[in-house]
């Protein structure tokens, strides 16, 4: 079980003159699954952004910490998992291929048993030796929950997560977003009503477009 801890403190965001979101403030302590929502064009990505490191806020600040020990900055990216809509994944290698890549690029060990078994999860085994552009937009989707779980991460990200999935795919990944949500921090950031049903609490942008203070 992760004794991961998520924070966000006084965290607002402009992008030019626009303000995207103001004085936004969480603390998530315990496993589960929680949610971001808004109507497209809310933030949702933006934040999401922001709580994985990959661009900076205006103000405000966010915390990750492990076993109360906050983690620095480069080091955040070992314990996140992401999955978004603009990963992007090289067409012209196989699937197992592109996973071992991001393990080499991530410095962290390839495990063969764990990758296996979410590609079994989310119905890809026998396809894991095909080149990535003779996937569907669906099964490439799948796929970018493997990159993102396979390291066995505390804090998993999830931008849209049931996006080009049919209903199959759909199931797969609410079965594993449960199962994860057991033992880490799940956020799901979604205007999807059964994506959003999945959570316990959910945060709505909304709330938090004036400046206050």
């Amino acid at each position: 079980m992760s004794n991961y801890s998520l924070e966000v403190t006084q965290l607002t965001k402009y992008f030019g003159r626009r303000l995207i979101f103001s004085n936004l403030n969480f603390r998530f302590v315990d496993n589960g699954i929680y949610g971001i929502s808004g109507p497209n064009g809310s933030g949702k990505s933006t934040l999401v952004k922001i709580l994985a490191g990959i661009i900076g806020a205006n103000k405000g600040k966010v915390t990750h910490s492990i076993n109360g020990n906050e983690i620095i900055e480069e080091k955040i990216h070992n314990h996140i998992g992401f999955v978004s809509p603009y990963l992007i994944l090289y067409e012209e290698f196989s699937a197992e291929e592109n996973l071992m890549m991001f393990a080499k690029i991530r410095g962290v060990e390839y495990n063969k048993q764990r990758v296996d078994y979410l590609f079994e999860k989310f119905l890809l085994l026998k396809r894991k030796d095909d080149f990535v552009k003779t996937y569907s937009s669906g099964m490439k989707q799948r796929l970018k929950f493997i990159f993102a779980l396979m390291h066995s991460p505390q804090l998993i990200i999830l931008d849209e997560p049931t996006s080009n999935l049919d209903d199959e795919g759909k199931n797969s990944v609410y079965e594993i977003i449960r199962e994860e949500g057991q033992n880490n921090i799940v956020l799901i950031a979604s205007n999807e009503r059964n994506d959003l049903e999945l959570c316990s609490e959910t945060i709505f942008l909304e709330n938090y477009k004036q400046i206050t203070g």
